[in-house]
Order: structure tokens, then sequence, then C-alpha cells
């Protein structure tokens, strides 16, 4: 997603920073949402009197696949809500300033591409597995890519921090035909 938007080397030049900015944050609570809905979705499960209704229990994978989906559209819905609070007021370099520094952060870039590829993948998974996109609930949908999404993001954190170490390659200078 990052690679997408144009990116200059000053901030005050930056341009769609609004739209960037914006992005970020509601991909961020999508995945935020994602994170907690389930929490929610298995204490309901667990204890019966959070249950809507007395009927037989549904399984366990349905049910945390509707609560990760509605925790997505719940954490989208309120940083939709909070991000204007939040940036009230602020001048035009400001929004500027922070999507500069979001396109600039090379962890930042990194996080946002698996969490869209994980996205990507767990949707497209849910799609195959309940044989195509007719007849799923718009939750579990939504949930599916919910659940891909979070996945991303705990591989790059494998990938990033355990396996690398939290360390970058950085270009080694050419150092060819230079004497000591």
């Amino acid at each position: 997603m990052s690679q997408s938007w144009p990116h200059t080397p000053y901030a005050e030049d930056q341009p769609l920073s609004t739209a960037i900015l914006t992005t970020h944050v509601l991909h961020r609570g999508f995945q935020t949402g994602a994170i907690v809905g389930p929490a929610v979705g298995a204490a309901r499960y667990a204890v019966p009197m959070l249950r809507k209704t007395s009927t037989a229990r549904t399984s366990l994978l349905p049910t945390m696949l509707r609560s990760t989906g509605t925790g997505a559209v719940w954490g989208v819905g309120l940083v939709a809500v909070l991000l204007p609070i939040r940036m009230w007021g602020r001048e035009d370099i400001e929004w500027k300033d922070r999507a500069w520094r979001l396109l600039e952060n090379k962890g930042q870039v990194e996080v946002d591409n698996w969490g869209l590829v994980g996205a990507a993948l767990g949707g497209l998974g849910l799609l195959a597995r309940r044989g195509g996109a007719r007849g799923v609930p718009w939750r579990m949908a939504v949930g599916g890519v919910g659940v891909g999404s979070t996945a991303g993001v705990l591989g790059y954190m494998i990938w990033r921090h355990g396996i690398k170490g939290g360390k970058w390659e950085e270009a080694v200078p050419d150092i060819e035909g230079v004497t000591v």
C-alpha cells in the first residue's frame, strides 16, 4: 500500500497527506478490531449467559470469524470518528509531516505490505473454503480478511524481529579499488 503513494524528499512537499494518514489510521483500526473481536467472541462462546439465544451452540470457527468481522468493522468506525477529533485544527504541514514519516519508515512500510498480503490471502482462503462469495455472510467475509491481516502482521513480526533480529540489510559501499 505504501509504495502506491507518492513520496517526496521533504515532508512539506508531501502530496495527498490527508488520504495517506486517513488510509493508514483506518487500516490500523481494522487490524485492531480484528484482534479484539475474537477475544469478545471467545468469551461469548465460553460463557453461556453472554450468548444472545439459548439455542444450541454454533461451532467455534464461525463464531470467531463473525466476531473478528464485527470487531474489524467496529475498529474502523471508532477510528473514523477519532481521527478527525485528533487532527481537528491541525495545520496542513502537520498532516504532511505525519504522512511523510509513515512513508519514510521502512518498518511501517513493511508491516503495511505484510498486513495487506495477509488480508488478501485471508479473504481468498475463506472464499475458497466456502466455495465462493455466494452464501458467505458479510461478518464472516470481513472476519476472513481480518484474520488474514492479523496473520500477515504476525508473519512480519516473526520475519523481521525473530528471524532477522530486527535488523535491516544496509547497502554496502563499493570498496573496490580502495587501497589502505
